[in-house]
């Protein structure tokens, strides 16, 4: 902020970027808040922003009601594998169209791209199809290779080949200068340079696999195979009806790793990001 902004407008400035910012905190204040209301509370009018009666029992049902910690170790695992292999794809791809010449290099990555353009919803059946043939149905295979392989990929390929576009060209030929090849190139200059976007990729890829839904809904079967965001749907009373504090409460405790890892990698994020615009 530049600083000879007078008081009064920093503070009208401020005033905005507050009232702005309600429509992004209120979701999670009254997920987190309802996490603790007797049911009868999160439906009343007008809402309680802040709890009169609570109920902390709701975060014990959680794990009571289904096997939570199994279904988090799901989650958690098959995100760090997607995108520890997405980051490695992507990498290796992305360098691969930024600095390496090949015919028709441009035209190829102009089809990878109209990979982004297919619903996943278009291809589930053909994938289904794919792993029930291969016996990988009920199994976490294919909510960890549909990932690496398809749309999200393509999407951080495309991160990381912008980010290699905007090395100079001098490095590349000092290293060879040095008696470096392509691979060792990439690994001991590029992909150093790249931490940035890699950061990027790294938490792009992890909140996808970590919310996916559709996948987990077609491929898995047991309660004990779900991930989170299916678990979710399973804390229904004898009638079906939705356990609201009860999925509020599972709600709450699946964001929790999601704003962590924000956090602890908002700078390397935004630097990736002002990284990757520069030209391409």
């Amino acid at each position: 902020m530049r600083a000879d902004i007078s008081p009064r407008a920093k503070l009208a400035l401020y005033g905005v970027m507050c009232v702005l910012l309600i429509p992004f905190v209120f979701p999670t204040w009254w997920m987190v808040t309802s996490s603790i209301k007797p049911i009868s509370d999160i439906f009343a009018f007008p809402p309680q922003l802040v709890p009169q009666n609570y109920d902390w029992t709701t975060y014990s049902k959680v794990f009571e009601l289904q096997p939570f910690v199994r279904q988090y170790w799901n989650s958690a695992y098959i995100a760090a594998v997607v995108t520890v292999g997405t980051m490695i794809i992507s990498s290796m791809a992305g360098y691969a169209f930024a600095r390496i010449r090949f015919p028709y290099a441009n035209a190829v990555f102009m089809i990878v791209l109209l990979g982004l353009l297919i619903p996943s919803e278009v291809t589930i059946v053909p994938l289904f199809q794919m792993f029930l043939k291969a016996g990988m149905v009920n199994t976490h295979w294919p909510l960890i290779l549909v990932p690496i392989f398809g749309a999200p990929s393509v999407f951080a390929t495309f991160v990381m080949r912008q980010f290699f576009v905007t090395l100079p060209a001098e490095l590349e030929e000092a290293a060879r200068v040095d008696g470096l090849g392509r691979f060792k190139i990439f690994t001991k200059i590029a992909l150093p340079l790249a931490k940035p976007a890699l950061a990027s990729v790294a938490i792009f890829t992890f909140l996808h696999s970590w919310n996916l839904f559709l996948e987990p809904i077609v491929f898995l079967s047991s309660s004990e195979m779900f991930t989170l965001p299916q678990a979710l749907t399973q804390y229904t009373d004898a009638y079906g009806g939705p356990m609201w504090n009860i999925q509020l409460a599972a709600a709450t405790l699946t964001a929790l790793p999601v704003l962590i890892v924000f956090i602890i990698a908002q700078k390397q994020f935004v630097e990736g990001l002002a990284h990757t615009g520069l030209k391409g």
